[in-house]
């Protein structure tokens, strides 16, 4: 995972590339990204079959398709996995990932989400699509209720912990009200500290940190801690 995310460094940090088309459409661009979708796009890479040291760009698709999409099905934009705790749902769910953080520390967040639908109108497809938003309404439904486990950030050292390993996906969670996750990159060690690699909305591309995640973490009011997800 890391490997391939360290091929990402200084890609140009870009918003909403996944909104470019009208119609639900899987969408892979390697010259822009955000947060997300620079996560996305190194887990395909990881998980994909290596044929002959290559990759084969239909086996890629098919392995996005299967990460970004509720069980790997485009039917419109809901169908899009939008909330992090979906995305680790559906990941779990097809066994190509696995939520290591349950095993590693007993706090937990109840999840109550709201977000997109009480922002409707900051969504492209939500704005112009009341049945989006009643759907989408469904998925927060279906979702709120249920428990994660994440470490708090009063918790975690500079140093990181002996568990979490270079290229685990790091979500950072937050007291957003109706949200569950707002930040994702990659645990990346150097000389013995964690950082966090990741597609920086601040300094506009792919970077590792420049200073440890805890203070990231501890920085900002509105993170609370992270959830740690690891290929498999």
């Amino acid at each position: 995972m890391l490997k391939y995310g360290l091929n990402f460094l200084k890609t140009p940090y870009v918003a909403h590339t996944l909104e470019v088309n009208e119609e639900e459409k899987l969408v892979v661009n390697f010259d822009e990204v955000d947060c997300t979708t620079f996560v996305e796009y190194v887990l395909a890479l990881a998980l994909s079959p290596v044929k002959n040291g290559t990759i084969d760009n239909a086996d890629y698709a098919r392995t996005l398709q299967s990460i970004r999409y509720r069980d790997g099905k485009i039917d419109g934009y809901t169908s899009r996995l939008h909330y992090i705790a979906d995305w680790v749902n559906n990941g779990v769910r097809h066994g190509f990932m696995e939520d290591i953080t349950a095993a590693n520390s007993p706090d937990t967040v109840r999840l109550s989400l709201n977000f997109m639908s009480a922002h409707s109108k900051a969504y492209k497809h939500l704005e112009s699509s009341p049945e989006n938003i009643s759907k989408i309404e469904e998925i927060e439904k279906s979702l709120s209720g249920q428990l994660f486990h994440y470490i708090p950030k009063n918790k975690l050292p500079d140093e990181g912990l002996g568990w979490i390993k270079d290229g685990d996906i790091i979500a950072i969670t937050t007291n957003i009200p109706g949200l569950d996750v707002v930040h994702l990159g990659l645990a990346c060690y150097e000389k013995g500290v964690l950082k966090l690699l990741h597609a920086s909305s601040t300094q506009k591309m792919v970077v590792v940190s420049q200073e440890p995640l805890a203070q990231m973490l501890k920085r900002n009011k509105k993170f609370t801690g992270i959830r740690v997800l690891r290929i498999k």
